[in-house]
């Protein structure tokens, strides 16, 4: 065995090793339990960071864990690989996007199998592959199909400098969130998927997901958002029809004195009269630059416009005016909104602003309202008036009567709300999966037959950055002949969301080399649902809620037999480090810093606060570097070690620095120890220094495993370790006890391995088994050795520490008293007291009362 550690050499080493054993690779069996373990698959941009690290080293531990344990251990990984960032590269760089994907997924493979990370690389696929997309074409068809997938005009956020569709969701203050460019509201022909279908069982499941984060649930139920109330008919004051309200407010309809409409509502422009035409048009024109989360929010100014049109309170018979309002939007409800301004501050204000009419219908029992003297609108309980047959009820209890009236005489019904919208789907840009949809004169929208599947995306296309997706100037894709009628017809140009792709990977890993259907349903059944899911929480109302929506979907497609993708969620925290300026070159990578000064220029560096690392703040480490430096294990164990996984962790060199040390720490261990404990047999009935030793190895064994299994408190489960190591190196009589201490000394590495796995590896082998570390599996504690002979128990009088003292641990209470009365320090502070009341409180304490 060398005297020194040496990272590198046996790092590679090692990954050669499972390399040539496939160690990780797995298959179904009966006759083990199964274990799937993911975490969210990168987008490969070409280089992994500290979050990576950090992110993958939590799932390596858990899935190490489980295989040590005996579980059979599904482990994959792949690439997100389609998006916007690819195209952009292509633009910019004269690439293509294949090219520079393809070339980033060589790079980010090698880093990663750098860190010896678990995985079965048989299963590994890049979702921009025609192998994965051809089956969520086929999906696609089978949704639509059943119409699950359907294609509308829409207002949508459009940005002009991606030339794309962004989801609510992927717009940040009115900007895109991959240019950062303003985003404004354009109506086009999107595909849809019918979330909506869904909503209550998406909401309901959200109850029956003990092991995902309430937070997460909690985003998830109000993206959601039931609501229950009425659909109500306004009347048109001229013309056919009306306009239609969700409510939940029933209780204050004899309240309504004016109607809100959305700008982007289908009846803006057609209530609109010649005389405000013009005002309109530019309010329309004004509002589809505004963000629409701002547009909501309490602190955003409140502006309308009149349309010169009237609608009907259908209870009160009063006209009321129709206006357009910044702060209602076709993305919940109707579109509409009934304005009751004294009972809602956004209508509050409003009326007040357009100098609109006020009529109380709720009177708090405390003070009346008086409309011309409210300065803000009443939402509290109270008596309602004004309101004809229902005036004096409790309008919380008259809400449901209300309804019942509405509903008998015709004027509206009762109805349920979802604030969910069903996902749009279409993206105008080139790398992504070709939607399999054709368009012909005669037949209409045609699907794609399964037969002529996958429509291919091609290569040969030009990148300029201008005029829209590449697709659609490509004659050799548009053009085909219709599969009904044979006429010439075009194909759709538009490619699915990215997060289509990343909706369904989880269940491709289980046969990813299925060549009939997306999945193989037995692998399908033995594998799925994922037992643990790992990834950040800002995929909470995205991913990981179309994730749900996909497996829903893809169950009563037949293709799997589950309800929800993960069983258990853990959203890690991010990697964070202090971020530092300099004057004339602005932000500064940490190594431009030397003794608090730029590199560049000598002046003094400006430390700013702890952010989440980013390239564009300069505030990251190199994981190569690191690991050049370290080796893999040292990064691994910092990263595990400095915080909880669901806690931000701070960046901090001196912690690397430790964690490297404590390896060495244990390597010399075992060096030091190695020819006394070569020859050393199983360990028999021991006593004093040599039974303590063995009590904190099995103590150290419990606390590991429970710290490891579900709870991922991985600090300190490897801060117990090191209090091994501690005891390990305070032990005296090792040539008395060799079994004793080669147990320790085992039981650590094995211990440490899932954490610092090629670290583990190299122990185990050097001390003399052959074939890997996991053939010995994850070590069992033995609740005898935990019994302890001893205990210390702490001596109080009057309730101040006076001494200790040491009785057996089974010790009579008689005998702990006079063992405690009998100590030195105790017996001189009592000399010249009286001893009142001796209390003892078992394997603890005793509490001398005395005066």
């Amino acid at each position: 065995m060398d005297e020194r550690y040496h990272a590198g050499n046996i790092e590679s080493k090692w990954q050669t090793f499972w390399s040539e054993q496939k160690t990780f690779k797995v298959a179904e069996t009966s006759s083990k339990q199964k274990y799937y373990l993911l975490e969210m698959f990168p987008y490969p941009s070409g280089r992994i960071h500290m979050g990576h690290v950090r992110n993958y080293s939590i799932g390596d531990v858990v899935a190490r864990f489980k295989r040590l344990q005996g579980l059979n251990v599904l482990h994959p990984m792949g690439w997100d690989a389609f998006g916007m960032p690819a195209e952009n590269a292509a633009i910019q760089h004269g690439t293509h996007p294949a090219k520079w994907t393809y070339e980033n997924i060589d790079n980010m493979r090698t880093q990663l199998k750098k860190m010896g990370l678990s995985y079965d690389w048989d299963r590994e696929f890049a979702t921009c592959s025609v192998e994965y997309y051809r089956w969520e074409q086929l999906i696609f068809l089978k949704m639509y199909e059943k119409g699950l997938a359907y294609k509308k005009s829409s207002n949508v956020n459009w940005c002009p400098s991606c030339q794309t569709v962004l989801a609510n969701e992927q717009v940040n203050d009115n900007c895109c969130w991959r240019c950062d460019n303003q985003v404004q509201q354009k109506e086009l022909d999107q595909w849809f998927f019918r979330i909506t279908a869904y909503a209550q069982e998406l909401l309901d499941k959200t109850y029956e997901l003990p092991g995902w984060p309430e937070p997460v649930l909690i985003m998830q139920r109000n993206w959601i958002g039931r609501s229950t109330g009425c659909q109500i008919t306004f009347p048109l004051e001229k013309g056919v029809g009306g306009v239609e309200v969700f409510t939940t407010r029933q209780d204050t309809l004899w309240g309504a004195t004016f109607m809100s409409l959305a700008p982007e509502h289908p009846l803006a422009l057609r209530l609109t009269t010649v005389e405000q035409k013009a005002a309109v048009e530019a309010f329309i024109a004004k509002v589809k630059l505004q963000d629409k989360a701002n547009r909501t929010s309490d602190d955003f100014e409140k502006e309308g416009v009149f349309t010169g049109s009237y609608c009907i309170n259908p209870v009160t018979g009063e006209r009321m005016p129709v206006y357009l309002a910044n702060f209602v939007l076709m993305d919940y409800g109707t579109g509409a909104v009934m304005a009751v301004p004294t009972h809602d501050q956004r209508d509050f204000e409003f009326a007040r602003k357009y100098r609109l009419p006020l009529q109380v219908v709720i009177q708090p029992e405390e003070a009346p309202l008086d409309p011309a003297s409210m300065t803000q609108a009443w939402t509290g309980p109270g008596r309602m008036v004004n309101s004809g047959r229902f005036n004096d009820l409790p309008n919380d209890a008259a809400k449901e009567q209300i309804a019942d009236y509405l509903e008998t005489e015709g004027l509206g019904k009762k109805a349920i709300n979802y604030r969910l919208r069903d996902w749009g789907v279409s993206r105008q840009r080139y790398w992504g999966t070709p939607i399999p949809i054709i368009y012909c004169d005669s037949c209409g929208a045609v699907p794609v037959p399964e037969a002529d599947l996958p429509v291919v995306l091609p290569t040969d296309v030009a990148f300029t950055g201008e005029g829209g997706s590449p697709l659609a100037n490509s004659d050799a894709f548009v053009q085909v002949s219709c599969p009904r009628c044979g006429q010439q017809a075009r194909r759709e140009t538009d490619t699915f969301d990215t997060f289509v792709e990343s909706s369904w990977y989880f269940a491709r890993y289980a046969s990813p080399d299925c060549e009939v259907a997306p999945m193989d349903r037995e692998a399908a059944e033995y594998w799925l649902p994922v037992d643990q899911y790992i990834g950040g929480i800002e995929h909470a109302v995205m991913h990981l809620l179309y994730a749900r929506f996909f497996t829903k979907v893809l169950r009563d497609l037949g293709y799997m037999n589950v309800d929800e993708p993960f069983t258990n969620l853990l959203t890690q925290g991010m990697v964070c480090m202090e971020t530092k300026q300099c004057a004339q070159h602005g932000w500064l990578y940490p190594e431009e810093v030397i003794d608090g000064n730029c590199s560049k220029c000598g002046a003094v560096a400006t430390v700013g606060r702890n952010e989440k690392m980013s390239k564009s703040k300069k505030n990251v480490v190199d994981p190569d570097s690191l690991i050049a430096r370290y080796g893999a294990d040292t990064a691994r164990l910092f990263s595990l070690f400095a915080a909880p996984p669901e806690k931000d962790l701070e960046w901090n060199d001196q912690s690397v620095e430790g964690c490297s040390r404590f390896l060495n720490r244990v390597w010399r261990a075992v060096y030091e120890n190695f020819e006394l404990i070569a020859q050393a047999g199983e360990v028999g009935d021991v006593a004093g220094e040599a039974r303590n030793l063995r009590r904190v190895t099995h103590r150290t064994i419990r606390k590991v495993t429970e710290d490891i299994d579900g709870r991922f408190h991985f600090n300190t489960a490897i801060a117990a370790i090191m209090e091994l190591v501690n005891a390990i190196y305070a032990f005296e009589p090792k040539a008395d006890s060799p079994a004793v201490l080669r147990e320790a000394l085992e039981t650590t590495v094995r211990l440490l391995a899932p954490f610092v796995p090629h670290f583990s590896e190299e122990l185990w082998s050097s001390l003399g088994h052959a074939g890997g570390i996991e053939l010995a599996g994850w070590p069992q504690w033995d609740d005898e050795a935990l019994i302890e002979d001893e205990k210390v128990i702490v001596i109080q009088i009057n309730g101040k520490m006076r001494g200790k003292v040491t009785v057996a641990a089974d010790a009579p209470e008689a005998e702990v008293r006079e063992a405690a009365l009998a100590e030195t320090n105790v017996a001189r502070f009592l000399a010249d007291m009286t001893v009142r009341k001796v209390v003892v409180v078992p394997g603890r304490l005793v509490n001398v009362v005395a005066g």
